[in-house]
């Protein structure tokens, strides 16, 4: 496994890896990798002849400093991890690799209505430093194929739409979601939930998949949301952010199903002070 701090250094590799005719997967990361990443990196290796995967924590997607603060930095860890599963190119630049200087930005993305509901109500500015670092990494990478996964829904469709809009010949996948056990998506967030907590923190998705059984039985989105803050309600450590039905085509919030084969169901909310989000399709 090769690891590259520069990006004059990973394109030259890169350059002469595709000039032989090899396909590039890519799987962007920021690190405090788990079995859900891991999942991103095997679907990439793959498919591809070389996958490359990116570690770096951008701090341009966190609307709250303290959250950027406290996300978990495991390098050694997730180095261990990667070369385990076989990857072949870890890139992890330094911040001024990416950004001359993150808080005086010049040039922002702005992806439309959809960065005002859901993640992007409760998250203000996040998609924008999402789609900016992606596009960074595109241009850098000039990937093949890219890998992201379904627990972040939203962020899934506002890189289709990047790739769309900016005319990027490149393949999108998305890779279903890992789950624990006991249901719970793996996230690196997890990691920060107290143990005492820990057992009930699957049940915003026992929530979901019960929201989506009443939703087959023809029971109309208000009360179903009034079930899911009733059900939530019972474990007063968790607090409901919103429960929302999408069509996963234009990922507008709809009150009825329009086609049942691009339809989720998307929810968010607080363990104590964790913040998860998750979702689960209709079909």
């Amino acid at each position: 496994m090769k690891v590259f701090k520069n990006k004059n250094d990973l394109c030259y590799f890169i350059d002469n890896e595709r000039f032989k005719g090899n396909k590039i997967g890519f799987v962007p990361t920021m690190g405090a990798l788990h079995r859900g990443h891991l999942a991103l990196v095997n679907y990439a290796i793959k498919e591809n002849h070389l996958c490359v995967c990116s570690i770096f924590v951008n701090p341009t997607q966190f609307n709250n400093s303290e959250d950027l603060l406290k996300y978990p930095r495991t390098l050694e860890d997730d180095l261990n991890l990667l070369e385990k599963v076989g990857c072949h190119v870890v890139y992890i630049p330094e911040l001024d690799e990416i950004y001359d200087n993150p808080t005086a930005l010049r040039t922002t993305i702005n992806f439309g209505e959809i960065e005002s509901i859901l993640e992007g109500q409760y998250r203000p500015g996040h998609f924008r430093g999402v789609g900016l670092v992606v596009t960074k990494f595109f241009n850098i990478i000039k990937p093949n194929t890219t890998y992201f996964g379904q627990k972040d829904l939203q962020q899934f469709y506002l890189i289709k739409q990047l790739i769309r809009d900016f005319s990027y010949d490149i393949q999108l996948v998305c890779v279903p979601t890992l789950r624990e056990k006991d249901g719970l998506a793996y996230s690196s967030r997890n990691e920060r939930i107290k143990s005492e907590y820990r057992s009930i923190a699957n049940k915003f998705y026992e929530c979901l998949v019960q929201s989506r059984d009443l939703l087959k039985k023809g029971l109309n989105m208000k009360k179903i949301k009034e079930f899911a803050n009733t059900y939530i309600g019972q474990y007063p450590p968790l607090q409901l952010e919103y429960l929302e039905l999408v069509d996963t085509e234009d990922f507008q919030i709809i009150d009825k199903i329009r086609n049942e084969n691009q339809t989720a169901l998307c929810i968010a909310g607080y363990v104590n002070n964790i913040r998860l989000i998750d979702n689960v399709l209709y079909i």
